[in-house]
């Protein structure tokens, strides 16, 4: 069963050209990750590499960068369909960020292991998410309720969902 609606000749491509959006970023003096945003029936919407240090944003992450630029630029929020193709495994940050924007597959030229015994470990980064936040090492996590805290999402919800049941999730 094919895991993309992409056949093994373009799959093949495009994996090449985010290693070699790769090997550009580390030439530039950057990390090893880059990712391609793929509609199967447009080609690249989306690219980025990592762009942490050079950002100073923790969270511009190649997938994440690429993703923004899918959404973002391109006037396509939440781009269903997509494929995500990745230099390095994704995080679990850059998985979750694949998820939320309603990516359908997600491909990596190097998986996680392999980008541990290269320099890049961020195995653990997978069972952070197995637990709930209050669990977190490192992180304090608190609840502070105030007079109308609630007033945004009430209003947000009889915006928006009028009579339905708030039993809709937002993602």
């Amino acid at each position: 069963m094919p895991t993309t609606t992409l056949d093994a000749d373009q799959l093949t491509d495009y994996v090449h050209q985010a290693v070699e959006l790769s090997l550009a970023n580390v030439h530039d003096g950057g990390v090893p990750f880059a990712a391609l945003v793929v509609d199967p029936e447009h080609g690249i919407v989306g690219s980025g590499v990592n762009r942490v240090m050079a950002d100073r944003d923790p969270l511009a992450h190649a997938e994440v960068v690429a993703l923004r630029d899918a959404c973002g630029s391109r006037n396509r929020f939440r781009p269903a369909g997509c494929v995500l193709i990745a230099s390095g495994e994704p995080c679990a940050l850059c998985y979750t960020s694949a998820l939320y924007s309603n990516i359908t597959h997600v491909v990596s030229a190097v998986d996680r292991h392999e980008a541990a015994r290269n320099g890049f470990n961020y195995l653990d980064s997978y069972d952070l998410f197995a637990k709930p936040p209050e669990k977190w090492q490192g992180l304090s996590t608190r609840h502070w309720s105030v007079d109308n805290a609630l007033t945004p999402f009430t209003a947000w919800r009889e915006l928006h969902m009028g009579d339905q049941a708030p039993e809709r999730r937002w993602k």
